[in-house]
């Protein structure tokens, strides 16, 4: 398998003035799809809650840019934590933490400083969501250390990154119903899913120092591992349509979800990096199509 990254340092990054861009790169500004992928949860449950259309967009807004700040935080924390680990894997070889480019202490202000613009708008949100919220912190400062001690990193990948559902559902109804759980089900499902593809990329680098996954984990057994997955989490997205009372369009708009799930197990290769990293970045359009069944579904 040749070297591979993802990190992209050229494109409006490079238009940074040059003592921003490791900052940049330390939040991965340059490749959004990871705040993509933490909004969606919420997404699917602000809509899913059926609340009066002004507030929903309000929460979508709200919700849209704490993804991507809670998302840099998150890949702050990885970070630090993971700054060994990281000069010992091609594909993260050159963050910025690894390759020296900051330190400690510059990344420690910087998370200090997403971490009160994402307080201030967890504060407009009602008192159960934000309950939710500062929760959350706890799994965003473990979950690095879950692939040091477990096989199942991507497990608890998914219990946080789809911590959204509970917390949108919270922050839309202000109280709790039992589809807010199962959505919260599917997103973890799905997220086990994705971030196994993910994991591929770094699969062999990973069998070297240490670093436990289910891309290592399943290997070629992933494509059937990724079908249990997705149908966990079809399955658990209709539930919560049929418990939430969608319409006929919204089970109808969820095959096309569906597809694009297949289209990721039946093209999926385990020794191709960038098909991989392609697969995974295949999910925000995934998330989009379930939030559009919701909508659907509400007519």
């Amino acid at each position: 398998m040749t070297a591979h990254t993802d990190i992209s340092a050229d494109g409006w990054v490079r238009a940074l003035p040059a003592s921003w861009q490791p900052f940049a790169l330390l939040a991965r500004v340059d490749r959004p799809i990871g705040g993509w992928l933490l909004f969606l949860p919420g997404l699917w449950s602000i809509l899913l809650a059926g609340a009066p259309v002004r507030p929903t967009l309000w929460l979508i807004l709200l919700f849209f840019i704490g993804a991507f700040l809670m998302r840099g935080a998150g890949c702050v924390v990885n970070d630090m934590w993971d700054r060994d680990l990281d000069r010992l894997v091609s594909r993260t070889a050159c963050r910025p933490l690894a390759s020296g480019r900051l330190r400690m202490r510059e990344a420690a202000l910087f998370l200090a400083a997403l971490l009160a613009i994402s307080l201030v708008i967890l504060l407009q949100l009602a008192p159960l969501a934000q309950a939710l919220g500062v929760g959350s912190l706890a799994l965003v400062a473990l979950y690095p250390l879950a692939k040091r001690v477990t096989w199942w990193p991507q497990l608890m990948l998914g219990v946080t990154f789809g911590w959204g559902a509970p917390m949108g559902f919270a922050a839309a109804a202000e109280h709790m119903a039992p589809q807010a759980f199962v959505l919260y089900g599917a997103a973890i499902f799905w997220i086990l899913g994705y971030d196994t593809i993910y994991a591929h990329q770094d699969r062999e680098d990973d069998a070297l120092v240490g670093v436990k996954s289910t891309a290592r984990l399943f290997a070629d057994r992933s494509a059937a591992f990724l079908t249990l997955c997705y149908a966990a989490t079809l399955a658990l997205l209709a539930l919560a349509g049929l418990l939430a009372g969608l319409g006929w369009p919204f089970f109808a708009a969820l095959a096309a979800g569906g597809g694009l799930l297949a289209w990721q197990i039946v093209t999926l290769d385990i020794n191709d990096p960038a098909a991989c990293l392609r697969l995974f970045q295949l999910n925000r359009e995934v998330g989009l199509v379930v939030a559009v069944a919701i909508l659907l579904g509400r007519l």
